[in-house]
């Protein structure tokens, strides 16, 4: 497949991830759905199960607000108002963690609004990198394997989480060598990477590796060229219309510290004599992240020190409305940035918002800025 065969590839599943769904539920294979943002998708793939990313879409909000207040982040209410328009229907059940508490609304709504869907919990600790953070941990994962028991007549072993953690680190690796690899190559639009990114949580990871080592192969082959290169961070970056303005304004992302595109891949699960110890020891050397708790907020540093080494002439922070964990790493990611005199802008978006004219406004005013 050529490159522009493989970025359409990514684009179909990305921009069509019900359409995915009813492939594998016609395949005989039974779905999962996965809230964010660190949901422990090995066990569900260990178990022959697919999971299948709910983050939500871009759609006017109607029934969930029968269950929350306007005042909260729209990811959570579009989740859930797809739930009831029997978007996710077929779905086995939907793995819900606890990282922030909007996550914990999320989970206590859905038993009630989407019944026939069963919500399995997921609760973390956010003291999580010691034996009592790791213990609490592993005794989590031990629970959504059995109630995933019950609710898809699946088996769970250790063995067979084994093998979906080599199939979890192996597309890891190759995702962040994709990473870099996009750095170097503008002629790929940002709604593409994008795309790239979005399709993983809709596909197996055996699939979406073969397809990303196609297209690492494909990018290593064609010649670069130059943009005004800039790092995003985030819960969300793919609104289609921000991403157009991105690529009409002439900027590109050489690297994000977003939670569902470049966030998922930093860890890997060590090798240890029992599966789920691994995945709990993956977990607690999680960092670097707003619903992760972290008092020196070294997520900060990490932004400024990534922009530095992609050569990036500024940082863009897209701010899910609403977000709490994110406004309040905006503040120290912003200072951060200043101290490294390093070019800063916040952009705030929502679900539900189809005019980003502010926002191309606020990118064409850093893209004079820069070009001044």
């Amino acid at each position: 497949m050529s490159m522009n065969e493989l970025l359409a590839r990514f684009h179909d599943v990305a921009a069509n991830p019900s359409a995915q769904m009813k492939k594998y539920l016609a395949e005989g294979k039974k779905v999962v759905l996965t809230a964010p943002v660190y949901t422990p998708e090995e066990i569900i793939h260990s178990m022959g199960l697919v999971p299948m990313g709910a983050w939500g879409g871009d759609l006017v909000l109607d029934r969930a607000k029968e269950y929350f207040p306007a005042f909260i982040c729209s990811i959570m209410q579009s989740i859930l108002e797809l739930g009831m328009k029997g978007t996710y229907d077929g779905a086995s059940a939907i793995v819900i963690p606890s990282l922030c508490d909007s996550l914990k609304c999320l989970g206590q709504n859905w038993k009630y609004a989407v019944p026939g869907i069963p919500f399995i919990p997921m609760t973390y600790p956010q003291n999580r990198n010691n034996e009592v953070g790791k213990t609490f941990v592993k005794a989590g994962y031990r629970r959504v394997a059995a109630d995933l028991e019950k609710a898809t007549g699946a088996v769970f072993s250790e063995e067979a989480l084994a093998e979906s953690i080599k199939v979890y680190n192996k597309h890891n690796a190759v995702m962040r060598k994709l990473d870099e690899a996009l750095a170097s190559h503008p002629e790929v639009t940002n709604a593409q990477r994008s795309d790239v990114y979005k399709s993983a949580f809709f596909m197996t990871k055996e699939e979406h590796t073969v397809l990303a080592e196609k297209l690492l192969s494909a990018l290593n082959e064609t010649p670069a060229s130059g943009k005004v290169k800039i790092v995003t961070s985030g819960i969300l970056c793919d609104a289609p219309s921000l991403l157009e303005s991105f690529d009409a304004l002439g900027f590109q992302i050489v690297a994000d510290d977003v939670a569902a595109e470049s966030r998922q891949y930093r860890t890997d699960a060590p090798e240890k004599p029992e599966a789920l110890d691994a995945l709990a020891e993956k977990f607690a050397a999680m960092d670097n992240c707003s619903v992760l708790f972290d008092v020196e907020k070294k997520r900060a540093d990490l932004i400024v020190k990534t922009a530095q080494e992609r050569g990036a002439k500024a940082v863009v922070l897209v701010l899910t409305k609403f977000c709490d964990p994110e406004e309040f790493d905006a503040v120290p990611v912003r200072r951060a940035c200043e101290a490294a005199d390093l070019p800063f802008v916040l952009i705030e978006v929502d679900r539900q918002m189809a005019d980003l004219g502010q926002a191309r406004t606020i990118l064409e005013t850093l893209r004079d800025s820069l070009n001044a």
